[in-house]
């Protein structure tokens, strides 16, 4: 599924751009993608065409980064704790209270002042 949205998003995005760059603003540069007074769906009729399919794509490109924030926060809504939580503990045993431990030897080389 996620492929699939990957898919649909990106065409959305590419289709979105190209028709926003057909459509002829109000200083005419449409006639630098070949739009100009004759067209073949006569003179309003591409400009409202072209201006539902750029509606529609900007809805679907609208709706799909929508879908991914969502699913992006539900992936991250709920994070472990610590990943230290998960480790096993493993623990030294203590010296029983009444044990004492012996003082370490002095090195062969001294000898002790009595």
């Amino acid at each position: 599924m996620n492929s699939l949205m990957i898919t649909i998003h990106v065409i959305a995005c590419v289709t979105l751009v190209v028709l926003v760059l057909l459509q002829s603003g109000k200083e005419g540069m449409g006639i630098i993608f070949g739009g100009g007074g004759g067209s073949v769906f006569g003179s309003t009729g591409a400009g409202n065409l072209l201006s539902k399919l750029t509606a529609g794509a900007a809805t679907v490109f609208f709706l799909t980064s929508m879908i991914f924030t969502y699913v992006s926060t539900q992936k991250h809504a709920s994070p472990k704790e610590s990943i230290v939580i998960d480790m096993p503990v493993t623990q030294t045993p203590a010296a029983p209270a009444g044990v004492t431990t012996a003082p370490a030897e002095e090195p062969a080389g001294q000898e002790k002042n009595q």
